[in-house]
């Protein structure tokens, strides 16, 4: 059966295009673009699920969001692969960074984005958050120091979920500027065929 993905422009729903590539598991794209004046979602996203947001996938008759339970449910379908290690401590690593992606990078990146839009008091505001926001990347940095990858010496989901936080970064907070680690990691991922055909799968993607 094939997976439908509802893919919002410039949004998380890439990731899941992008491991769908990876899993080679069969799908198909609903595009989805930004109000222009806004930049949220469209009101049709509401027929889907009644958040409106994306990503969000169908597959039969399972309506699933949620970028992390869908790359779950999503290497579940594919037997565990890029799934989690079978070294206890890779695992554990695995773990952490599924749930840190959207937990703890994103928040600050996200309210960076939004003090961008707020005249004045946002451009002090943003000089506090960016320390904040510095500490993730320079901890992140010393992490991709010691392995290439974010669970371990292997590509797994774990690096899925954490690439539209660090594309993110680039943009909003200078993530690669003195880190070529993550530097590194960004180019590497980037040139993956699966992460190439997933971009002209999506359309127009302002982090990559």
């Amino acid at each position: 059966m094939t997976i439908t993905v509802h893919h919002l422009e410039n949004s998380r729903s890439q990731r899941i295009l992008w491991l769908l590539e990876e899993l080679g598991l069969p799908y198909e794209v609903i595009r989805y673009e930004r109000n222009r004046q806004t930049m949220l979602a469209p009101p049709e996203l509401r027929r889907v699920h009644p958040l409106g947001k994306s990503p969000v996938i169908t597959d039969g008759e399972h309506t699933i969001a949620e970028t992390a339970a869908i790359v779950e449910y999503l290497v579940e379908k594919a037997d565990g692969r890029l799934g989690s290690p079978a070294h206890r401590e890779d695992a554990l690593r695995y773990r952490h960074f599924m749930h840190y992606a959207e937990g703890s990078l994103m928040p600050p990146l996200l309210v960076k984005l939004v003090l961008t839009r707020v005249p004045i008091f946002g451009k002090a505001a943003q000089k506090r958050i960016q320390p904040m926001i510095d500490v993730h990347l320079d901890w992140l940095e010393s992490e991709l120091a010691t392995r290439d990858w974010f669970a371990g010496d292997a590509f797994t989901a774990a690096d899925v979920m954490m690439s539209f936080p660090l594309e993110a970064a680039v943009a909003r907070a200078g993530a690669t500027q003195g880190r070529p680690h993550i530097a590194k990691w960004l180019k590497t991922i980037h040139a993956r065929p699966a992460y190439q055909a997933a971009l002209a799968k999506g359309g127009p993607y302002a982090y990559a």
